[in-house]
């Protein structure tokens, strides 16, 4: 018997929308996104940093790790996890996968 996924992947950008090395929020499922183009590889967490809402993909983005432009907090682009505080909690992460020059994430 095969079991569907209960959340389908969703067009969130094209490849061309997110350069390497850079980042954009888009949006799913009502919820904002820090959509991340590392090396050609593309990963997505949650926009709003956990410690006060800043907006992730307009800070700064080095190798995985995205800098909040407010305070500073770092997160791991591929997990979400906290790299550096004041943030202590980590951010969602999607699941993303590129098909021709569309960038699809699984809504949680």
């Amino acid at each position: 018997m095969e079991v569907k996924s209960l959340a389908e992947f969703v067009k969130v950008a094209l490849t061309s929308e997110v350069p390497e090395g850079k980042m954009k929020m888009v949006q799913l499922a009502g919820r904002q996104l820090c959509l991340a183009n590392v090396g050609g590889s593309f990963c997505a967490i949650g926009n709003l940093c956990t410690h006060v809402g800043g907006p992730l993909a307009q800070g700064f983005l080095k190798d995985y790790v995205v800098t909040c432009p407010l305070h500073g907090s770092q997160f791991d682009v591929r997990s979400g996890e906290v790299k550096r505080g004041p943030a202590v909690k980590p951010e969602p992460a999607y699941e993303v996968k590129v098909e021709g020059s569309n960038i699809l994430v699984r809504p949680k």
